[in-house]
């Protein structure tokens, strides 16, 4: 299957570097570019697009708004996934863009290993988000919250030690590790999760964690 990507973003440079990468990958198409956040959501709707990768400060309608509106009202089955293109200076815009649905950062900078493999992991509904970025950002933006440790009732224990682990930035490999499951086991869990608490990807749930004060920052 071909994956179908959108560039978004105003710097024709970043964009004809991303599309000369992504160009020569097998199974990855460039269906797509944008200027700004308004020709990217007409982009994505005229494309059917899997993976944009949105640039956050864009002239009129900017990346954040353009995530809200193209994720909104899409259920997290329909396919399409957006990772934010960033420098880190606009942490705030950060946060908001993982709460509007995003599946993860890239730094602009990032190796071309990094930005093919990007589209790969979000395109099989995996988050693209290191632990010390997810602590970095929820911690300075995310509501504050006394941690509980409560498991929430559609949750069973075990999917509530999945969604632990999983806040704290552990892949299913390592889940599976600590809890002794096989990996397509804990694949298992973490779609049940996600299925029960409406969230649409791991990114979310990290989201979700934090927020209600399950997990903190620092490994809480």
């Amino acid at each position: 299957m071909t994956l179908r990507v959108v560039l978004a973003d105003d710097q024709d440079l970043v964009r004809a570097g991303f599309r000369v990468i992504l160009g020569t990958e097998p199974g990855i198409e460039v269906v797509g570019e944008a200027r700004d956040g308004a020709e990217a959501v007409a982009v994505v709707e005229r494309t059917a697009a899997d993976v944009v990768l949105m640039d956050v400060q864009m002239p009129g309608l900017d990346g954040l708004e353009a995530t809200r509106r193209i994720l909104g009202d899409r259920p997290a089955e329909a396919g399409v996934k957006v990772v934010i293109l960033t420098t880190f200076d606009r942490e705030d815009y950060l946060f908001e863009a993982l709460r509007a649905g995003a599946s993860g950062f890239l730094l602009k900078n990032a190796s071309p290993e990094d930005l093919i493999e990007s589209v790969r992991v979000v395109a099989r509904g995996d988050a693209l988000l290191s632990p010390e970025v997810t602590r970095r950002v929820i911690s300075r933006f995310a509501a504050p919250a006394p941690v509980t440790g409560n498991r929430p009732p559609e949750l069973t224990d075990r999917e509530f030690e999945v969604l632990v682990l999983m806040a704290r930035g552990a892949s299913n490999g390592e889940i599976a590790a600590e809890l002794v499951l096989g990996e397509t086991t804990v694949k298992t869990h973490v779609s049940r999760i996600l299925r029960k608490l409406g969230l649409r990807d791991r990114t979310s749930a990290v989201v979700y964690a934090y927020e209600r004060g399950i997990v903190a920052p620092g490994g809480g």
